[in-house]
């Protein structure tokens, strides 16, 4: 069993390295892919010195191999290489010793890129539900390209033709090789996060099917639809398109046509304002005369003509409604006063005093007690000695019952 390392039991230098040596030379051959970033060969060297990177980020590996082996490699090819990791006790370096270097076909690599769309398509990374809308009039844009070029130059001039005031952040990076994915993917993050950036630009001025294999990478695909902000692809090329066109928010077919989309036209806007404008004069001018003749139609009615007719015609109405109703009242009255009449008539005809009038008389019998007199209806209420009162039509007699007689 390993004794403990401690900072008592520290390995030496050449201990550390040795053992390094002996885990690393377990490995045996393997193959790897990448892309050569720098070769370093003479005519006089055994051995030359490549330098491959990783296609989507920053990590690179240095490669040995005979000199007759890299004759023909050029930096930005893309390769696979069989070899065996070696470390170096005296330097403490590691390097790839490669006995073998295949170049990635361009077949091999359009295959490639169709796996990787498909997958990304599956994914739902191109679902048109994800695209962000551009703003009509963007504050600031964001620029990705490369430094002094072409699609800059493009992007610029036409963006400030179109509107003068147009603000942009520009964030210069290697647009092919080794280095690009890594530096597009950190400057896409800075203008993301900066909060008055309102669209991203990611440009280059066309290029062969290799030049634009950096576009096509997983790594920049992803973040690109992890942002928040609007991305616009504007890789100048035909009829090949990367990936980047299909996961990005808007396609451009070459960075001027990109300015033309994110920035509108000053010119073309006032025109239309100027338009819309003589638009809404001529829509409400109509809108008034309108208005004026269906005025005048309206005064042209009797009812406007004369405000007071109907008011008129009511009040006429309501003076014959009046007077019907005082010749009804009138009516009931004179009838009504006719029936009272004849039923006086009728209660005087049959009244006492008529009675009277015609001969007769009413006999009361005047009680003892003192109470009221009672009309005498038989003989027996007025026994002889009865004190009578005699009503007659001129008045009353005063009498004594002095005698009576059944019939």
């Amino acid at each position: 069993m390993a004794a403990k390392n401690t900072p008592e039991t520290a390995f030496p230098v050449r201990e550390f390295n040795k053992q390094v040596k002996g885990w690393i030379d377990r490995l045996g051959n393997i193959w790897v892919e990448g892309q050569v970033a720098q070769v370093q060969t003479k005519p006089n060297w055994q051995l030359a010195y490549i330098t491959l990177r990783d296609v989507a980020e920053e990590n690179s590996l240095s490669v040995t191999c005979s000199s007759a082996l890299a004759k023909g490699l050029e930096a930005g090819a893309r390769v696979v290489v069989l070899g065996k990791p070696s470390f170096y006790e005296g330097r403490g370096s590691f390097s790839l010793a490669v006995t073998e270097i295949q170049h990635v076909g361009l077949g091999a690599l359009l295959e490639r890129i169709a796996k990787l769309r498909m997958q990304l398509q599956t994914e739902g990374l191109f679902d048109p539900k994800h695209k962000r809308p551009l703003p009509f009039l963007p504050r600031t844009i964001g620029l990705i390209t490369g430094r002094g070029s072409a699609a800059e130059r493009d992007v610029l001039s036409v963006a400030q033709r179109r509107w003068p005031e147009v603000q942009f952040r520009v964030e210069n990076t290697a647009v092919q090789g080794p280095r690009a994915v890594p530096e597009i993917i950190r400057a896409l993050e800075i203008l993301d996060a900066d909060p008055n950036v309102d669209v991203i630009i990611i440009a280059r001025g066309g290029g062969s099917v290799e030049d634009l294999l950096p576009f096509s990478e997983e790594s920049l695909q992803r973040a690109v639809f992890a942002a928040h902000t609007p991305v616009v692809s504007a890789i100048g090329h035909e009829p090949d398109n990367p990936i980047l066109d299909n996961t990005a928010d808007l396609r451009a077919a070459t960075p001027t046509d990109a300015a033309k989309m994110v920035v509108p036209d000053v010119l073309a806007e006032k025109r239309l304002l100027a338009e819309l404008r003589h638009r809404g004069a001529q829509a409400l001018q109509g809108w008034v005369q309108r208005e004026q003749q269906g005025l005048r139609n309206a005064k042209q009615r009797p009812a406007l003509a004369n405000p007071l007719l109907q008011v008129e015609r009511y009040a006429e109405e309501l003076d014959r409604h009046r007077t019907a109703l005082r010749r009804s009242l009138e009516l009931l009255i004179t009838t009504q006063h006719t029936k009272i009449t004849a039923l006086r008539q009728q209660v005087a005809a049959l009244g006492p005093a008529a009675t009277l009038a015609r001969g007769y008389a009413v006999m009361q019998v005047i009680p003892r007690d003192g109470s009221e007199p009672e009309v005498v209806m038989d003989v027996e209420q007025a026994p002889p000695g009865s004190q009578l009162r005699i009503r007659v039509a001129g008045g009353s007699v005063t009498a004594v019952s002095m005698s009576t007689q059944s019939s």
